[in-house]
């Protein structure tokens, strides 16, 4: 399982960072059902794995401090492997819980913003939005660029247009500044993670924000407090395929195609984790 979960996060078939941290620490649990002839080999084997499945997307601060929860969760003096094998399992289901519980904080917090009805912009895919829109349970009208070149939005235009309360629309990328200069009240986006003073996100979102900023309309980031990194971690842009931008090859001619980009913290209204403090800009 710990294998064909690699492939599945590098291939990124999953497009939440929560739900991705959560499949690999399922996967890492697997290891209690092996069998081992040492602590000294559990954890060596543990160590070896965790660090499979954190370099299969070192873009995800979530699955970065997960993994290395789940590593430091069995201790070095414990020498018998049934132990060593509950506290993995203990804190794996910990870990998991905490994942979850941490991006419903942040949807409740986040939704305390949305109760009346208004206008929203949003980008890409994002179960945090979503949840956030759901607590808020008030009828909005809703933009989704399509972030392309993988259409995620699409996704997300899909699952929006399900709501009773919500009207979705699906919006083209570049035509963001125009319904932002006269139409949006808000922008509403998720995170990948934020490390320092940088939010990184999926491509498009600092283009989206500076915009926004441009024009006064208020920008708000939603996601698990686990997505806040201080020290260890290091982000890694993701650089796609270029065949998902053109599918006919282009002589003489280098396609860029980055899965992510680095927004200043100081545009945003506020970053909403669901912690006791927001991290109020």
């Amino acid at each position: 399982m710990i294998d064909e979960t690699i492939a599945a996060i590098a291939e990124m078939r999953s497009h939440s960072s929560s739900a991705v941290a959560i499949d690999a620490a399922t996967a890492l649990r697997t290891l209690c059902d092996r069998e081992f002839d040492s602590t000294d080999q559990f954890r060596e084997s543990l160590r070896q794995n965790a660090g499979a499945l954190r370099r299969a997307n070192p873009s995800h601060a979530s699955l970065f401090t997960t993994m290395e929860r789940l590593v430091a969760a069995v201790d070095p003096a414990t020498t018998d492997i049934s132990s060593a094998k509950q506290q993995l399992a203990a804190a794996t289901d910990e870990a998991i819980a905490a994942i979850e519980t941490g991006a419903t904080a942040a949807a409740v917090a986040a939704s305390t913003h949305f109760e009346e009805s208004m206008t929203i912009l949003t980008h890409d895919y994002s179960k945090t939005v979503l949840q956030t829109l759901d607590r808020a349970d008030t009828e909005h009208t809703v933009y989704v660029t399509e972030a392309r070149p993988r259409y995620l939005g699409r996704k997300m235009a899909r699952e929006l247009g399900t709501r009773e309360s919500i009207d979705a629309h699906l919006l083209v990328d570049a035509a963001a500044a125009t319904v932002l200069s006269d139409t949006v009240d808000v922008v509403l986006i998720g995170m990948t993670c934020v490390v320092g003073t940088q939010l990184y996100n999926r491509i498009g979102t600092q283009a989206l924000v500076r915009t926004a900023a441009a024009h006064d309309v208020p920008v708000y980031a939603v996601g698990a407090a686990a997505k806040k990194v201080e020290g260890g971690f290091h982000f890694e842009n993701e650089f796609r395929p270029p065949a998902e931008v053109s599918l006919e090859p282009l002589e003489d001619v280098t396609v860029a195609n980055p899965a992510y980009d680095a927004t200043p913290t100081e545009l945003f209204t506020e970053i909403i984790t669901g912690g006791s403090h927001p991290s109020d800009l």
